[in-house]
């Protein structure tokens, strides 16, 4: 029995207006149900579950996963999920569902990738995410000085695949051979991908590469030098000392990419270019599809990522 339309009436019990929510409860099959937090996930479940689950993705396409608020319908599809796949801390609204959810499976992906410590050019540097990240000097997540941003490392992304695989062989020990059989098919690509950013990214003429926001301190394994020009926030601002110190290192390192995104502004990446004369490129950070990215998906942007590098960093 789909427990979902009791859950949400009775969260909507006292309450007036909850008819609307009634609208936006997500799936509706009988059979088993997952719900991942944000893009990342949502690909690596559905790889992984194929056709025997109804996965429902919390983060709607367009949107910055930071900023997610949950509806009445769909905190009441986390509490009645048979696995919920997300990263704490990184979405405050998905952990207070999940607090609610109690016995209900999650895989908490951070903990099963194994986050590493933000970095900024090649150092740990906690105080720059401090002093520039959002108004107030709040983080923008709860993970202290642990970067949440670990699926731009596809072997970490593969971990998280795995300890997917384990949970829905727990769910539905029927369909186990090809819960199995997908997470190995999804972690062959994934070591093609991770061997592919290794050669491509090798022998490169820079190794250094700036960027809107500290997003992407996990390429540093292939030998790239991340700088951010702001911290895990896209949504600050600069100060004149960081932009200062940008602008001498471009002209330093001869750089000629500055990296912006698609779901954030691009404002600050482009002024910062307009004024050194170099061109702007787009790096994704792979949070979550957008109008321009619908049809793809985390390997083609991974792929699109390593393209852009090898430009801007004239590899051979």
């Amino acid at each position: 029995m789909n427990r979902l339309p009791l859950v949400l009436a009775a969260l909507c019990l006292g309450m007036t207006g909850c008819a609307a929510f009634t609208n936006e409860v997500p799936g509706g099959g009988d059979g088993l149900r997952v719900v991942t937090a944000f893009y990342p996930l949502q690909f690596v479940t559905e790889r992984v579950a194929g056709d025997h689950a109804d996965v429902v993705n919390l983060t709607q396409p367009g949107s910055e996963p930071h900023d997610l608020g949950l509806s009445l319908a769909q905190t009441a599809a986390v509490i009645t999920a048979d696995l919920v796949v997300y990263e704490k801390g990184v979405q405050a609204a998905v952990d207070g569902a999940v607090e609610q959810a109690d016995g209900v499976p999650t895989v908490e992906a951070g903990s099963v990738a194994g986050l590493e410590p933000i970095s900024h050019d090649g150092h740990d540097d906690v105080q720059h995410d401090d002093q520039h990240d959002s108004p107030g000097g709040e983080e923008p997540s709860d993970l202290g000085d642990l970067d949440p941003h670990f699926w731009l490392d596809p072997l970490k992304l593969a971990k998280v695949a795995d300890a997917v695989a384990d949970e829905l062989v727990q769910a539905d020990p029927e369909h186990s051979d090809d819960f199995r059989a997908n997470a190995a098919a999804l972690n062959q690509e994934l070591t093609a991908l991770d061997e592919d950013y290794s050669a491509g990214l090798e022998g490169c003429l820079r190794d250094t590469i700036v960027v809107s926001h500290n997003a992407f301190g996990y390429l540093g394994r292939y030998g790239l030098y991340i700088e951010p020009i702001l911290g895990l926030s896209p949504d600050a601002e600069p100060t004149p000392a960081d932009l200062a110190r940008l602008q001498q290192l471009i002209d330093d390192e001869g750089i000629t990419t500055v990296f912006g995104e698609r779901l954030v502004s691009q404002k600050t990446a482009q002024s910062l270019a307009d004024d050194m004369g170099v061109t702007t490129e787009i790096l994704d950070p792979i949070e979550g599809l957008g109008s321009e990215t619908a049809e793809d998906d985390y390997l083609s942007l991974m792929r699109d990522n390593l393209a852009a590098l090898r430009e801007a960093n004239q590899c051979p």
